[in-house]
């Protein structure tokens, strides 16, 4: 035990036995202050602190590696923003996303392979180096005759006593996206024509796409359109982004004097701005100065879609169809639009209506054509843009 004793005190005797003899006791034994429990605690606390101090270490290392990976992902995050904010090209991407093609392995050329069995693909020129791909659905009425029938045939039918509706997609994938074939199907089986394309430089269609590229395609099929189908009412619906184009083609319709027959916006928003703000990929409009660094370029090279300002020109029917879950538009935007137009002078002598989609329904941004209320919506509303145009 004395042994033991005298190797946990060894360190501190060390310096005073170097420096003078011990004392002895009567046994003539060294004599030792039993100071164990002092010796323990001094012991203990050394390991302790080194501990201590290891973690405390490691801790602010920690801290300042996270800061610095914080710091480094917002410089990178601002360089990126830098190069988007500064390159038009991939400013039009990010709103077009016309490079995005879903569902891929489609042939466009081939829509009975979506099961559109009652339709023929076309391709128009809009412009010189322009070639736009274009799908014809004919009313179910007419399924059986089309079978088998060639584009000219396709072209007659649009003089059928039968309405007609230019269908005018959003941003990203196709004319062959799955929930807009599944529109096409319950508008033919309504008894519609449906006339749809995708714009220069979406799909199988040739050119670069900008906002004016886009409205002079628009523009193009519905003068096509118009050219084939007599007396027949033609309708144009547009859908997210395709609710820009279609407010741009309908104002300069109306300019012109041949405004369409009615016009119906599906998931609308106010105008690109207000939209990208909400969009729940503007990961950076929280920033400070967001407006002047990501919005203002983008409106500064010509992408604008101000269906706010347009709807201020146009004088048609409109009918606004919006779900209350959409994550992709706000439903407020569509709302806000809503309450501009009813307000505008030139819808004065029109029908204006708005029609929601109750959250608990899940139609969210593309399924309001799953809607077993939809047939009746378009059949009160475009049946009084019938009356209006026949008389």
């Amino acid at each position: 035990m004395r042994k033991r004793n005298e190797s946990v005190t060894v360190e501190h005797e060390r310096a005073a036995s170097a420096a003078a003899p011990a004392p002895l006791d009567k046994g003539c034994s060294l004599r030792h202050s039993l100071r164990l429990p002092a010796a323990a605690d001094t012991g203990m606390k050394r390991p302790l602190g080194r501990v201590f101090l290891v973690l405390s270490q490691s801790f602010l290392s920690f801290l300042l590696n996270g800061t610095l990976l914080v710091t480094l992902g917002i410089a990178v995050s601002v360089v990126m923003g830098w190069v988007v904010c500064r390159c038009p090209a991939i400013q039009a991407k990010l709103v077009f996303l016309n490079f995005v093609r879903v569902p891929y392995f489609i042939d466009l050329k081939r829509p009975q392979d979506q099961g559109l069995n009652h339709t023929c693909n076309y391709y128009l020129q809009p412009e010189e180096d322009v070639t736009i791909g274009v799908w014809h659905t004919v009313p179910a009425a007419l399924w059986k005759n089309a079978r088998g029938k060639d584009q000219l045939w396709f072209e007659d039918a649009l003089g059928s006593s039968h309405p007609v509706i230019l269908y005018l997609h959003g941003n990203a994938g196709t004319r062959g996206g799955d929930h807009r074939v599944e529109l096409y199907k319950v508008l033919s089986s309504l008894g519609y024509h449906v006339v749809t394309f995708d714009y220069r430089g979406w799909g199988d269609s040739i050119g670069s796409p900008s906002e004016r590229g886009m409205t002079y395609d628009a523009l193009h099929v519905f003068d096509w359109i118009k050219a084939r189908s007599g007396d027949n009412p033609v309708y144009i619906w547009g859908h997210s982004l395709g609710t820009g184009v279609a407010t741009n083609l309908v104002r300069r319709l109306c300019e012109r004097e041949t405004p369409p027959d009615a016009l119906i916006l599906e998931s609308p928003f106010t105008n690109i701005r207000e939209e990208a703000r909400s969009h729940p990929f503007s990961i950076y409009r929280y920033f400070p100065g967001f407006d002047w660094f990501f919005l203002d370029p983008i409106t500064t090279s010509g992408i604008k879609f101000a269906n706010d300002e347009n709807v201020k020109y146009i004088s048609c029917s409109l009918l606004i169809l919006h779900a209350e879950d959409d994550p992709v538009v706000p439903f407020h935007l569509g709302k806000k639009l809503y309450n501009i137009a009813a307000t505008s002078r030139s819808f004065r002598d029109y029908k204006v209506q708005f029609v929601p989609f109750h959250t608990d329904l899940g139609y969210r941004h593309k399924y309001i054509y799953r809607s077993p209320e939809l047939p009746r919506i378009l059949r009160e509303f475009l049946g009084k843009s019938e009356h209006e145009h026949h008389h």
